[in-house]
């Protein structure tokens, strides 16, 4: 342990230990088997042990709509699409902490509810729900970001 003898060498430390914090590594997160979305976005990023993932839509894997006009589908495939970023950096459903929610319709609520069960049935992130008039895909009902820190 370091003895500081005064306040400006405590600052001058604190300077150093903020300056290494903000030097954390950030790292781009592009599952194999997703659409590359770059240079518009990326998928997510890991910064320490945090995991940022961007709104997910319910896209395949060459980037087409899955589910037109089913709530329930696409909200499968958001939370499988989620899965598979944070898989891709190091983490797990279990580890998300916040989830933002954005639907088309309030109605898809219940439909994406149900949805939710199967992917977080214990201990579920917290979340907030708004609806928007329109998503960046036409025929896209919902879109998911997530947080998740590992332990």
């Amino acid at each position: 342990m370091r003895l500081v003898k005064s306040l400006s060498a405590y600052r001058a430390l604190l300077t150093i230990h903020d300056k290494e914090e903000a030097r954390m590594a950030r790292t781009a997160i592009q599952p194999v088997d997703m659409a590359d979305p770059r240079p518009r976005y990326t998928h997510g990023w890991r910064v320490g042990n945090s995991v940022y993932v961007a709104g997910q839509l319910a896209l395949d894997k060459d980037g087409n709509l899955v589910g037109p006009n089913d709530i329930r589908a696409q909200s499968r495939r958001v939370l499988e699409n989620m899965r598979r970023v944070l898989e891709t950096a190091g983490a797990s459903l279990g580890d998300v902490v916040k989830i933002t929610v954005f639907v088309t319709d309030i109605r898809y609520r219940e439909g994406y509810g149900e949805v939710r069960q199967e992917f977080f049935a214990a201990n579920p992130p917290a979340s907030t729900l708004v609806q928007v008039a329109c998503l960046a895909i036409s025929g896209a009902l919902i879109e998911i970001e997530a947080v998740a820190v590992i332990e």
